[in-house]
């Protein structure tokens, strides 16, 4: 197992900056006063592939050697590693093959597809898709690129946390999303070195907390098929992650889905932004956690906005 370096995370920033965006930080007066907290939002909403998985795929895909980039890449995911790394296949100029769910959002199918990435579809468990992925990888030979369990990726997660804090004046917690653990382990390979004294908060689904269960266990339990409105957050813990989830997280808080659609809504309402699910359970959690986060300084990252506007959570029943 190659765990990444804060040095690999310092090279990925060098190498992934001519083709991200250095994305803002907001505030809301009244998401602040409801949550007795001062908060600032990290918008990964607004990279344009609308999400922070750029930052790694991106990483991924210019470490390439000419010679390793010529088969393209190949990669598996609900849906924004697979726009992301499109993306950025896209920019390099080689071809990119995608595993997706069939049930993915047809807002991220058209994203992927609009970068020129080629999907294959499969059923909605992490058997399925990994089975899936295998026949296609061993029949285009592209570089694997895992959605989170990859040094590359995490090293290119871990420059979104380096930014939150060299643009905000110290923070007591980093609260940021769960599924795979790529971002969480990326925001635990900076915030060690660069700011020990600001916690790590993972947030996630109550209907998919195999980290939660994980984390309190103390070794991996992988769920094959959970279900929660937050589609982004719907696979397991691997090796690399779970090494950073172990080691650096102080604790995983959980939301349910009608808390994660409430908080959805605040955010789009008053902080202006267009989030998804996935990216509202870390406000989800701090609202039913408020007594923990009163009167701190708290960094949240967004980690994505590519929404189907045609079933937003609330338009559905």
């Amino acid at each position: 197992m190659q765990i990444p370096t804060y040095q690999d995370m310092l090279d990925a920033h060098d190498r992934i900056r001519p083709h991200i965006r250095r994305t803002p930080i907001r505030t809301s007066d009244y998401l602040n006063e409801l949550t007795g907290a001062e908060l600032f939002f990290k918008c990964e909403n607004f990279q344009e592939p609308g999400a922070f998985k750029v930052r790694g795929a991106t990483n991924a895909v210019f470490g390439l050697t000419d010679a390793q980039a010529k088969a393209g890449v190949a990669t598996h995911s609900s849906g924004n590693h697979a726009s992301c790394l499109s993306y950025a296949a896209m920019l390099r100029g080689i071809p990119c093959n995608v595993v997706m769910p069939r049930t993915a959002p047809q807002a991220k199918k058209d994203t992927v597809r609009r970068y020129g990435g080629k999907i294959t579809e499969c059923e909605p468990s992490t058997s399925s898709r990994e089975a899936t992925f295998a026949r296609v990888q061993a029949e285009t030979g592209g570089d694997f690129v895992h959605p989170y369990n990859d040094p590359r990726v995490i090293a290119g997660q871990g420059t979104c946390s380096k930014e939150l804090v060299e643009d905000t004046d110290g923070l007591d917690f980093v609260v940021a999303p769960i599924g795979g653990g790529g971002m969480i382990s990326g925001t635990c390979l900076t915030l060690s070195t660069l700011a020990p004294e600001t916690k790590v908060i993972a947030a996630e689904p109550e209907q998919a907390d195999d980290a939660y269960r994980s984390f309190k266990a103390g070794h991996i339990i992988a769920d094959d098929a959970p279900k929660t409105v937050a589609d982004g957050l719907l696979v397991p813990l691997k090796d690399l992650t779970w090494h950073f989830v172990k080691n650096h997280v102080s604790d995983i808080f959980t939301a349910s889905d009608a808390e994660i659609v409430e908080a959805m809504k605040l955010t789009w309402k008053h902080l202006r932004v267009v989030m998804e699910p996935s990216s509202a359970v870390p406000l989800a959690t701090i609202l039913k956690n408020k007594a923990y986060f009163k009167g701190k300084r708290v960094g949240v990252i967004i980690t994505g906005g590519n929404v189907d506007l045609d079933k937003l959570p609330w338009m559905q029943g």
